[in-house]
């Protein structure tokens, strides 16, 4: 078990930046989940700590330790890639104690790691089949229990659910986690999946563009989302983004069809007029007779629930301004809904720079904690 800190770290290839100074802290046991949209730079982040890329600029310390420079097999680090990286002609428990053999450890410790791990896994009656005997789930085990033998002090998991079936990467998912809770060893795990990123992590680290857009606990980052990238990359169906004004002296949002959605509380600054991005989940709009107006265009029944697509309508005329909303049970066909967003669920952005704009008692951790910086 170990902390991990990245300070500045940076990588470019050529011209082309792909991680622009990159700040972190884990503490001992967490398990930290890198989420973005492809090409954002969360495998290359991934690919540094492991000492398989080496950074342009920046710092990567474990355990107080600088391993920026070191090679990857003096860093104590086990990865866990998505393809499994099996030895075919390999037996299970050959693949499992391979590395051990490579560091010249006895026989009997090898022994006892590879079955310790083997029952921890559910691996036990497996151990004399080879890879292609197994099935993805099972096979995504053994990758697992090699790491988990050479006791490292840092696990890294590269999108390793995403060649499993929606039904095994739902078990395996809570399989990592469990599996990580009772180790207790501090891990990085990248993905795309939303959803693994909100069940899997203590925290999240959401990159945009090679930056780190927001970091924070997954509940905060959907509830208080820093910037509209993240507010559409969390959440399915993604968030709902109206272009609106500030109104009534920063009590409420003017929409463009005209009309007025009142905060729950006032907006912190500026003045009436002021351009912003009013967000909405489609889970947070509801039935309401006299709400906004939507000309309906797909309705997709999922069973508990109904997604409802559509385009706000101006007047008698169907607009531009897509909307989806999420509502409980089954919805009868029907050419239009008219619903309204909860007050107190909103989210309201700066429409020039994306960034949240925190409503009176609704700050962040991290802006009260800036605020409170600053009166010091």
């Amino acid at each position: 078990m170990a902390t991990l800190e990245l300070i500045g770290l940076e990588k470019s290839f050529g011209a082309t930046p792909v991680l622009r100074g990159i700040d972190l802290e884990m503490p001992d046991g967490e398990m930290l989940v890198i989420v973005g949209a492809s090409g954002c730079g969360k495998s290359t982040l991934l690919r540094m700590v492991a000492g398989l890329e080496r950074p342009s600029a920046g710092r990567v310390v474990l355990d107080g330790r600088d391993i920026t420079g070191l090679d990857p097999s003096q860093r104590d680090i086990a990865m866990v890639f998505q393809n499994y990286a099996l030895y075919p002609h390999m037996t299970v428990f050959d693949n499992m104690a391979y590395g051990l053999r490579i560091r010249g450890l006895p026989r009997a410790d090898i022994r006892r790691r590879v079955e310790q791990a083997a029952e921890l896994l559910g691996l036990d009656a497996l151990l004399a089949r080879r890879p292609r005997m197994l099935s993805g789930g099972q096979r995504q085990r053994v990758a697992m229990g090699r790491a988990i033998v050479r006791e490292p002090k840092l696990f890294l998991f590269d999108e390793p659910l995403s060649n499993l079936d929606a039904k095994l990467r739902v078990a395996m998912r809570a399989e990592i986690r469990r599996l990580q809770r009772r180790l207790g060893v501090t891990s990085l795990y990248v993905t795309h999946d939303q959803v693994e990123a909100m069940t899997l992590g203590d925290r999240l680290l959401v990159l945009d563009q090679g930056r780190a857009a927001q970091l924070a606990t997954p509940m905060e980052v959907f509830e208080r989302p820093a910037d509209t990238y993240v507010a559409a990359f969390i959440g399915s169906p993604a968030m709902n983004f109206l272009p609106a004004t500030l109104a009534a002296d920063g009590t409420a949002a003017a929409l463009a069809t005209g009309a007025l959605v009142p905060f729950a509380d006032g907006l912190r600054d500026g003045p009436d007029g002021r351009p912003l991005t009013l967000g909405i989940r489609p889970e947070h709009l509801a039935l309401a007779p006299d709400g906004l107006q939507v000309v309906v265009e797909l309705i997709e029944p999922l069973g508990s629930e109904t997604v409802v697509h559509g385009r706000v309508a101006q007047g008698h005329k169907t607009g531009d301004q897509a909307l989806v909303v999420k509502l409980a049970g089954p919805v009868p066909p029907t050419d239009r809904l008219a619903v309204w967003p909860i007050p107190t669920q909103l989210h309201v952005f700066d429409r020039a720079t994306g960034r949240r704009i925190d409503p009176v008692g609704d700050e962040s951790t991290a802006t009260r904690l800036a605020r409170a910086a600053a009166a010091r």
